[in-house]
């Protein structure tokens, strides 16, 4: 069974980047990345800069995700096999 791994608000920004999301703004502790479909879209996610997030945190972070994104994409990143 897989295991949730141990992750950053810096490693999640990190994996969003590289599907295309950027930085749009920061208010407080938490980063919003925006990207744009070529249809012109707009997918927003939302993520807390912390040193740590709480396991809870990151399944909120997959399925916020999992509206754009497909779960087998994001499983490599967020889970151990």
């Amino acid at each position: 069974m897989s295991k949730l791994k141990q992750l950053s608000g810096s490693d999640v920004i990190k994996i969003f980047n590289s599907f295309g999301f950027v930085i749009r703004s920061q208010r407080g502790s938490h980063v919003k990345l925006r990207r744009t479909t070529p249809q012109g879209e707009k997918q927003v996610l939302t993520i807390p800069y912390h040193p740590s997030l709480d396991k809870g945190t990151i399944k909120a972070i997959i399925r916020q995700a999992s509206r754009f994104i497909s779960i087998s994409e994001l499983h490599k990143y967020f889970y151990t096999d």
